[in-house]
């Protein structure tokens, strides 16, 4: 994923081939109106720094200073060292033409800070060009105090000496013009480091979105796995009990056979009826509006009378007083005992099977033990089954207990934690088998 990075690891991308261009048009544009400039001061005379060189060498002087400003975006630290040379050079030189340069000048030290890739190195460079021009100045300054004529301050009348306050004049206005272009430099590098920052937080926000759909997308899927495990799985093994059963005795007693293939038909229909509602979930949306639970902990009887049927000795006893229960919670009870009814059925050769549900005063547990084979590695715990206990589990905060007994056969005990409500004591004589 990408990093924002910090003010000085920060690399400003290059300029775009539109903005190329415009610096090609700008730096031409430039570049005429300072050579037409340059005509004009000739034409007028006006020749402030001294006796001006040829006209080549003037036009020279102009032309180098401002035609690197048609790439001033692409090499932004070249541009500054060559203009501030070509601009101290042509001071010492008299060129004449010093209002456009002047201005070419404060473009490419603004641009040196604006759009160099190396931001440190970039600062490196402007103070060096910015002390080397406040350097000249005062050097020039200073190499022309004795050329000043004695009338010249003829007409002062402030209270500043007039020599004084032309240097001081002259020092202020550089500084602050020269202050300004870094400032603006500045301030429009780290406007381009901040829109940077907020296109990769806003690709991060898109990758986190995209993570979180796909971790919901994969616990829907889970939850639609568990509920059919859960659904076709117990309904299934009652009925190739049911009609493992019925094939034995449907010569013998036909009666019996009858009432197996009953059981058969029931589960069936319980079966479609549990499919379609899910179906009818998946068709509304996600499942997170689901409604009240259609199966719950007060239709686990109804659940062990299958059991019932299908040849089991069933055992089963509510302790402590009853509370109300949240559907969620409801149903996850009511899906352990299921789960543990349907690997009983499948995997243990179990003859009787004992369902407790007790109602502790801050919990909620639900055990079934069989009589079966339960040291056998498949007994529920390598496949769907036991995951799915686990996660409905989880889901509530609660625990979850599987294993054999040590006297023989198996035990399956999920704890749930209740929201506080009055003590309801169970049996202690009941606690343990």
């Amino acid at each position: 994923m990408t990093t924002l990075g910090s003010s000085d690891t920060w690399r400003r991308p290059g300029p775009t081939a539109e903005q190329r261009r415009a610096d090609v048009f700008i730096g031409l544009a430039v570049t005429a109106v300072a050579l037409f400039n340059l005509t004009l001061t000739a034409s007028a005379g006006a020749f402030h720094l001294g006796p001006p060189p040829s006209w080549p060498e003037q036009a020279f002087w102009s032309l180098a200073i401002t035609a690197p400003l048609a790439v001033r975006r692409r090499f932004p630290l070249v541009v500054g060292t060559v203009v501030s040379a070509a601009f101290i050079v042509a001071q010492v030189r008299a060129a004449p033409e010093m209002q456009l340069a002047t201005g070419a000048l404060f473009c490419a030290i603004y641009t040196a800070g604006a759009w160099a890739a190396d931001h440190r190195r970039s600062r490196q460079v402007r103070a060096g060009v910015i002390g080397a021009i406040m350097a000249w100045l005062l050097l020039s300054i200073w190499l022309s105090i004795d050329s000043v004529p004695p009338d010249a301050f003829a007409d002062a009348a402030g209270p500043v000496p007039p020599l004084l306050a032309t240097i001081v004049n002259a020092v202020l206005v550089n500084a602050l013009a020269f202050g300004f272009s870094y400032f603006f430099g500045e301030m429009s590098w780290v406007a381009a480091r901040r829109e940077h920052q907020l296109e990769v937080q806003a690709v991060q926000l898109r990758q986190a979105r995209d993570e979180e759909g796909e971790r919901a997308v994969m616990g829907e899927r889970l939850r639609i796995a568990r509920e059919l495990h859960d659904v076709v799985a117990h309904h299934v093994s009652v009925m190739g009990v049911q009609a493992a059963a019925s094939r034995r005795v449907m010569d013998k007693d036909p009666a019996r056979a009858r009432t197996a293939l009953e059981a058969i038909e029931q589960s069936a229909r319980t079966a479609v009826d549990e499919l379609r509602r899910m179906l009818s979930l998946l068709r509304r949306g996600t499942g997170a509006d689901e409604g009240p639970a259609t199966v719950g902990i007060d239709r686990v009887e109804t659940l062990l009378d299958g059991a019932r049927d299908a040849g089991l000795t069933v055992r089963f006893g509510v302790f402590g007083a009853p509370v109300p229960l949240p559907d969620s919670l409801s149903q996850a009870a009511y899906r352990i005992v299921q789960e543990s009814v349907t690997n009983t059925l499948k995997h243990a050769g179990a003859a009787a099977i004992d369902v407790r549900i007790r109602y502790l005063a801050q919990e909620l547990e639900v055990e079934s033990t069989d009589d079966g084979r339960g040291s056998r590695v498949d007994r529920p715990g390598t496949g769907l089954g036991l995951i799915g206990m686990r996660e409905r589990v989880a889901a509530h905060d609660g625990s979850l207990e599987t294993g054999p007994r040590p006297q023989g056969g198996f035990r399956v005990r999920a704890r749930f934690p209740l929201a506080a409500h009055p003590a309801c004591p169970a049996e202690t004589a009941e606690a343990a088998v």
